[in-house]
């Protein structure tokens, strides 16, 4: 796992010859290297041939011309594809960027008048039923009946509607009818506002989050993300990087900024991709201007960027960790911090250094180290009013402690174990 992880960590597709000063590479290190890579060819290929419920995002890009007017030559391929998967068995869900652009080509605007999010709201309005028009057609050929979904954040934030989504969505799947799911634009100002805008980091501010927050939620084992770009590139040769096992500071510092038509860039894909690999699924980034890329892709052939999976985590804490909304902040002590990290202890009061923003009980909170990282989330045992009381109980008992020969405090329960998730490099 060592070798393999340097391999990707310096994003390069090689080993490179080493100055006299440091040790060679030896045979067996770069046979042993050998290995490693067809072995993660062998895991990619049998992951989404297996891959029964899969994601299928469409970029801006993919779905429209510059002109804002939707693109068959580029669409018509793809939907046959996915016809094809579905004939074969497996169920698809498509998340479809373009309504905006749409609205706007439709509308006769200038690129500029998209400024203005109540104007780019309008035309969400209007390009919501364009692209459904189209879908419809499309699909209408390979007698597959489409249904539309428009979310929001609080479809994701709020557990009950949380659930709900995937009932829905699963009962759609059932009746043989593809789904096709975009944000709410014309109620909903996450995704369509800047992505950097506001001190509020937003649950998704893009399709590509908003995808993998769906495969997550349905608990698919395929994410496929189709742009215009062939994979994630290398930076030194612009060579595609087939085969990804973790993403790096080096990966994300090579992800480009948002792409001109959409809002979405390499990293909000990096960011999918992960969300992908940590629930155990299979993510892909690939062009979707290539022919038969669908077909390819689950046939297991070496086609774009597959990120592999990692742990699975499941149910509500996948939620705790994705889709919630973080709505207070615990600072934590060393040894709390190890306790939540090593043995995943529930989160008690005597760990607890102090309580930064309002939280009420029942909220996802996030739990951070004295410098500020965060180490997990968790749902709250109590509001922070009542957890700033057991604290401040907590300093006045050990203050009595020390003017008598008191026992120490008893420490409370802020946060079960059991609605604990760690996270590593900010996520789970």
């Amino acid at each position: 796992m060592g070798n393999r992880r340097r391999f990707y960590k310096n994003a390069e597709g090689r080993y490179q010859r080493q100055t006299h000063s440091e040790a060679a590479l030896t045979y067996s290190q770069i046979n042993k290297h050998v290995n490693d890579e067809s072995k993660l060819e062998v895991k990619r290929g049998k992951h989404l041939r297996a891959a029964r419920r899969v994601v299928v995002k469409l970029g801006t890009s993919t779905v429209s011309g510059p002109d804002g007017h939707l693109c068959d030559d580029r669409v018509q391929p793809i939907v046959r594809s996915i016809a094809e998967l579905m004939k074969a068995g497996r169920q698809v869900v498509l998340v479809s960027s373009g309504a905006v652009g749409l609205g706007r080509a439709w509308l006769d605007l200038h690129q500029s008048r998209l400024r203005d999010v109540v104007t780019k709201q309008a035309c969400a309005a209007v390009g919501q039923s364009l692209l459904m028009d189209a879908y419809k057609r499309l699909f209408a050929k390979w007698e597959i009946k489409v249904a539309q979904v428009l979310l929001t954040e609080e479809d994701f934030t709020v557990w009950r509607r949380y659930s709900n989504l995937r009932h829905t969505i699963e009962k759609l799947l059932q009746f043989g009818v593809i789904p096709i799911i975009n944000e709410n634009d014309t109620v909903s100002t996450a995704e369509i506002a800047s992505v950097n805008e506001g001190a509020r980091t937003p649950v998704f501010s893009d399709n590509d989050r908003l995808a993998a927050l769906v495969m997550s939620g349905l608990e698919a084992e395929a994410l496929v993300l189709l742009s215009n770009v062939d994979g994630f590139l290398r930076r030194s040769d612009g060579e595609v990087i087939p085969i990804v096992d973790e993403i790096t500071p080096e990966m994300r510092a090579m992800a480009a900024g948002p792409s001109g038509g959409g809002r979405g860039g390499m990293t909000t894909k990096l960011e999918a991709a992960e969300i992908a690999m940590q629930c155990g699924g299979t993510a892909v980034i690939s062009n979707g201007q290539a022919r038969d890329v669908l077909r390819q892709i689950f046939a297991g052939e070496p086609v774009g960027t597959a990120f592999l999976p990692n742990k699975r985590v499941r149910g509500k804490r996948r939620w705790i960790a994705f889709a919630a909304d973080v709505q207070g902040r615990i600072v934590v002590d060393s040894g709390a911090e190890q306790a939540i990290r090593n043995g995943k202890a529930s989160l008690l009061s005597s760990g607890v250094v102090r309580i930064e923003s309002h939280f009420a009980i029942k909220d996802v909170v996030s739990i951070v180290n004295r410098e500020g990282r965060e180490i997990a989330r968790g749902i709250a045992g109590c509001d922070s009013h009542e957890a700033e009381e057991v604290l401040a109980e907590k300093s006045a008992g050990k203050a009595r402690a020390r003017g008598a020969a008191a026992g120490a405090p008893q420490s409370r329960i802020l946060v079960r174990r059991d609605n604990i998730v760690v996270l590593n490099d900010g996520r789970s």
